[in-house]
């Protein structure tokens, strides 16, 4: 059995996304599996067309913060939160949609990207994850 990690999505804020899947990317380039459990605001971002609308998690001075940090991005080529989620799933990674937060938050699965998700879970799928796992980490 390969290393494994698994990280928790909770937040749906911008950088704290491209913090799971850039962590997520790695851990697969290493040669690790790694499964994402998007619950709560992080499963916000797995709507159809949801990916890059989550705000910035700090100093977004109504909007300009996000806008600041994008043009960043850009000019550093920071790959897109698109290509990351592309580039986690082309290299394996796996993703799981807490069904508990769906029922909450009245998301249904037709709202959301499917072909990016592989599971359906609750806390049990998430917690046999962990413990299959060298790493877990909440974002």
């Amino acid at each position: 059995m390969s290393q494994k990690a698994t990280i928790v999505v909770h937040s749906g804020d911008m950088d704290k996304v491209y913090s799971a899947l850039i962590i997520a990317n790695g851990a697969l380039s290493m040669g690790m599996e790694a499964s994402l459990y998007f619950t709560f605001w992080g499963l916000e971002r797995l709507k159809k067309g949801g990916l890059e609308k989550g705000p910035l998690s700090k100093m977004h001075f109504l909007g300009l913060g996000k806008w600041m940090i994008k043009s960043r991005m850009k000019k550093a080529n920071v790959a897109s939160l698109e290509r990351l989620i592309s580039d986690y799933k082309d290299l394996g990674g796996k993703i799981i949609a807490c069904e508990m937060t769906m029922e909450i938050m009245g998301i249904e699965k037709e709202g959301l990207q499917q072909d990016l998700i592989d599971e359906y879970g609750a806390v049990g799928t998430y917690i046999q994850e962990a413990r299959d796992s060298e790493i877990t980490l909440f974002i």
